[in-house]
């Protein structure tokens, strides 16, 4: 159980940083990525689909990071268990 919730971890960790990276646009104007917003003076749809971007990267993070304290846990317990 804990190498599959470390590998989902993991997963889920990767795909953030590919959501992190990846262009979002409005209305055909290039507002940038979640780790790298366009410079400059962008339109203000740009604000709300940056936004957006943002809360995503942040929940995949999170949730991956979750996944592999969890996995970490469990081995921790199931190895503290068969010692004793």
């Amino acid at each position: 159980m804990n190498k599959i919730l470390a590998t989902a971890g993991v997963v889920l960790l990767l795909v953030g940083l590919g959501l992190g990276f990846r262009s979002v646009s409005s209305g055909g104007v290039d507002c940038g990525s979640a780790f790298s917003p366009a410079g400059g003076i962008t339109p203000m749809a740009c604000d709300g689909k940056l936004n957006n971007s943002v809360t995503l990267v942040t929940i995949v993070i999170a949730a991956g990071v979750l996944a592999l304290v969890a996995g970490l846990v469990l081995k921790l317990v199931r190895d503290r268990r068969v010692t004793a």
